[in-house]
């Protein structure tokens, strides 16, 4: 009988381990698949991206990455542009574009293009976004021709500014009509006026897309916040100063960026109106008319490669450091914790 009461003691020990660790398993369970769901949402997740964004990266390395290490690659030859590069000259190609007092003198023109395009076309497009922003007649007209200069081809414009503005053109004989035949000039020669010009034409052209984007600005802000300030008695201007001009801050950093890498990089508008022969000695030339005029026409190619890649170069240090220093702010509040 003491060997069947310890039989049934131990079968019942080993029923309730049983138990137990049955209890364990199962309380484990919901643990380990929440585990495995987290785990098939991140291989799903990371899947989504790399469909959705593989197209763009193929593209961005087959017509930006791949053409610049090309391009960099035949900047080490004295290249005439057909069969395949043999004149190895290293580094010469580089040293000659930082030493040619000719690019020093294109890569000052973009740099004070570069801050006229700020100076001129930011306020200017504020205060027209301000003007636009208010309930006035006529306002949708206004905004459309503000507009219509920025999405006519620059072919157009720089041909019939080129037409207008000569010597013989629409412009002097309008003033010589008027009675200011005094003001008359070469526009578009004179290496003092020439400059001025050419950022008339820019600004005129490229004013109506920074009006967009900061009507567009204007309106993300709530109107419950200029209520408020007029009820505590701030004036217009305090309003805008206060609370406008900081809250605009963002959309204002933006359009500057891509201001900044279009004056890096104009070409279309000064090889039209100029030409890359008057540019240079009216004072209007620029990088890309100097990689034209110095690779292609001389039939260099490899310098004009090497042309291409310092261009490259000096804009994107300039976007790193603009976005280290200026963007920072808002790119810090686009970025989102993964899922964890």
């Amino acid at each position: 009988m003491n060997n069947t009461l310890g039989t049934e003691t131990a079968a019942g020990r080993s029923a309730q381990g049983a138990l137990q660790a049955g209890g364990a398993v199962s309380s484990a369970s919901p643990a380990a698949r929440a585990t495995k769901h987290r785990r098939r949402g991140r291989v799903r997740m990371r899947l989504e991206i790399t469909l959705l964004s593989g197209p763009a990266i193929i593209m961005f390395l087959a017509f930006v990455i791949f053409p610049v290490v090309l391009a960099a690659f035949y900047g080490f030859f004295r290249w005439k542009g057909y069969g395949p590069p043999t004149d190895f000259v290293g580094l010469n190609n580089y040293k000659l574009i930082l030493t040619d007092p000719a690019f020093q003198a294109v890569l000052w023109h973009n740099l004070w293009i570069l801050v006229l395009s700020l100076v001129i076309q930011g306020p200017l497009a504020i205060v027209l976004a301000l003007l636009l922003n208010q309930k006035i007649r006529g306002r949708a007209l206004i905004r459309i021709l503000i507009f219509v200069p920025y999405i006519i081809s620059e072919v157009i414009v720089g041909t019939g500014f080129s037409l207008m503005l000569q010597t013989s053109g629409a412009v002097n004989d309008l003033l010589e009509h008027i009675g200011l035949g005094f003001m008359a000039a070469d526009w578009l020669a004179d290496p003092n006026i020439a400059l001025w010009t050419l950022m008339a034409i820019i600004s005129w052209k490229y004013v109506g897309f920074a009006v967009i984007l900061m009507l567009a600005g204007l309106q993300s802000i709530p109107e419950e916040l200029f209520e408020a300030a007029q009820l505590d008695g701030a004036s217009y201007w305090q309003i805008q100063r206060r609370i406008t001009l900081p809250l605009l801050g963002p959309t204002i950093r933006i359009w500057a960026f891509l201001s900044i890498i279009g004056s890096l990089q104009l070409f279309d508008l000064v090889y039209i109106i100029w030409g890359q022969y008057v540019s240079g000695t009216a004072g209007t030339s620029t990088m890309a008319i100097y990689m034209v005029a110095q690779g292609r026409n001389a039939g260099n190619y490899g310098y004009g490669s090497a042309v291409a890649v310092v261009m490259f170069l000096i804009s994107l240090i300039i976007a790193l450091i603009y976005q280290r220093f200026v963007l920072r702010r808002d790119l810090q509040g686009a970025v989102t914790e993964g899922v964890h």
